[in-house]
């Protein structure tokens, strides 16, 4: 059952982007091989969930036939590809490819799925992205407000997938590549405060969580450096500490 969503989602979603599609094979590989990885159940230790358990098929449902399914403990979603499909374009070997996955999966992406106080956890970011919006577009969280859209809607997405799918591949590795400088996911809902900023004048115009979407849909032309230097200046009082030296 397992096997077969990891199969549906590299289906619905690597394979449907003209970014991603060849690496459609490899993917099978590498979120296979996750499902089955043991090692991956030690970020139980440090979250707030817990790995689903079931029972052996024909076994006495008792704690010694009591099993983690799946053995990562971790059930796939949608777009749960798309934590590994960017690292396409940086291995060319499987194995160093879905190690460096598992990695980044282990230290930083299981807090973008599950619900925790952590402040590294999903909420907090979809917390700090509201706050730092209302703080400096307060004209445009007003609009926003004033028409019943909900800020975090237009950026969740985004947040919840490190940006994999919706920049391109190249501005979501320059972006992954300064989560792990700063060692923290708070530069997600900077990067979100950036765009929303850059797309201000033409959210203004709407009037409907639809057509904000659609203002916010294409990021192609978006540079992460520039637009994080800029969200860094302005809001250096709310970020997190600079990178230390070397990195």
């Amino acid at each position: 059952m397992v096997d077969k969503l990891i199969i549906k989602d590299v289906q619905l979603t690597a394979s449907n982007d003209h970014q991603y599609f060849v690496f459609e094979d490899v993917l099978y590989q590498v979120m296979l091989c996750f499902s089955r990885d043991c090692e991956v159940l030690s970020v139980f230790n440090h979250s707030s969930a817990t790995p689903v358990h079931g029972i052996l098929k024909g076994k006495v449902p008792n704690v010694e036939n009591t099993v983690v399914y799946p053995p990562c403990g971790v059930i796939p979603f949608h777009g749960f590809t798309m934590y590994a499909t960017p690292f396409c374009y940086l291995y060319d070997d499987p194995i160093q490819l879905y190690f460096v996955f598992r990695a980044f999966y282990m230290r930083y992406w299981f807090r973008l799925h599950e619900v925790s106080s952590n402040e590294q956890g999903v909420l907090t970011l979809c917390l700090m992205f509201e706050r730092l919006l209302h703080k400096h577009e307060f004209t445009l969280w007003e609009h926003l407000r004033k028409h019943s859209i909900q800020p975090i809607r237009l950026a969740f997405k985004w947040i919840m997938r490190a940006f994999s799918g919706h920049l391109p591949p190249e501005q979501v590795l320059f972006l992954w590549d300064l989560i792990l400088a700063y060692d923290s996911l708070e530069i997600l809902p900077l990067l979100a405060l950036s765009i929303v900023s850059m797309r201000r004048e033409s959210l203004l115009t709407v009037d409907t969580l639809q057509n904000c979407e659609a203002v916010l849909a294409d990021l192609c032309s978006v540079s992460v450096v520039p637009l994080l230097q800029m969200t860094l200046i302005n809001c250096k009082d709310t970020v997190p500490q600079s990178p230390p030296e070397g990195c």
